[in-house]
Order: C-alpha cells, then sequence, then structure tokens
C-alpha cells in the first residue's frame, strides 16, 4: 500500500489492528462545481473498512492522492472512535471543551469571589503605606 501516512497516523493504524488489506478502495467522478476537470477524472475517493463496515467518499481537493490521504486519516479517525470510545482523542477534546464552557457552580463562584475580595484588600492596604 503506498500511503504517505504520518507516523502518528501509521502509530494508530498499528494500535488499533487495522489492515490495509481490509479495506476496500474506489476512484469515481466528482460531483459539483468543476466543468470539465469534474467529468473527466476519478478523483473522488471512496474508501469502506471490510471489518467494520465504515465508509468514507471524500472530494475535498482536485489532486486525487490528496482526497486519498484526506480519506485515510478520516477513516482511521471514525475506527478510532468505534473501537476507543470514550477514551478516543476526539471524545477527550470534546469532553474538554464542554468543560471549559461549563457554568461554575455556586460554591465554586463564592469561593473565587472571596479570594479576589482578599487579594483587593491587600492591595489597599499596599496604597495605604505609600
Amino acid at each position: 500500500m503506498n500511503i504517505n501516512l504520518t507516523p502518528k497516523f501509521l502509530a494508530k493504524t498499528k494500535e488499533l489492528e487495522i489492515d490495509f488489506n481490509d479495506i476496500e478502495e474506489k476512484f469515481t467522478h466528482g460531483s459539483g462545481h468543476g466543468g470539465q476537470k469534474i467529468n473527466k477524472t476519478e478523483n473522488t475517493v471512496f474508501l469502506k473498512d471490510l471489518k467494520t463496515g465504515i465508509t468514507v467518499k471524500i472530494q475535498k481537493y482536485r489532486e486525487r492522492e490528496k482526497n486519498r490521504l484526506f480519506a485515510y486519516k478520516l477513516l482511521i479517525n471514525k475506527i478510532e472512535d468505534l473501537k476507543k470510545g470514550k477514551e478516543s482523542e476526539k471524545a477527550q477534546k470534546n469532553f474538554k471543551i464542554r468543560k471549559q464552557k461549563q457554568r461554575r457552580s455556586r460554591k465554586a463562584k463564592e469561593k473565587m469571589l472571596e479570594e479576589k475580595r482578599k487579594r483587593s484588600e491587600l492591595k489597599k492596604m499596599r496604597r495605604g503605606k505609600e
């Protein structure tokens, strides 16, 4: 298989035990704008993992190889989400963002405001000494 995946994705394929022989690969004509270029070339990449049944169809770039590389990366990430669930990178990033956007509890907010009041008093005392 002649795919120029980064070492990070190659490590993921080994960890997830993905066999490239189990991936069905097709190239088809694209759709949408582009006219003659779209109608003549087969640059849309369709990948299907036979073990999990996950399919990916990509037509993001004009070049077939870029689409192919992007499709393999997307397929690997989808398989990781399926196999790892909450432990996958995507799930952890989503959890982190959700946690950051979450409102503080009443007790936490009171504690933060109390710390601010103490700090304010300390600064007022310093100003008085000058």
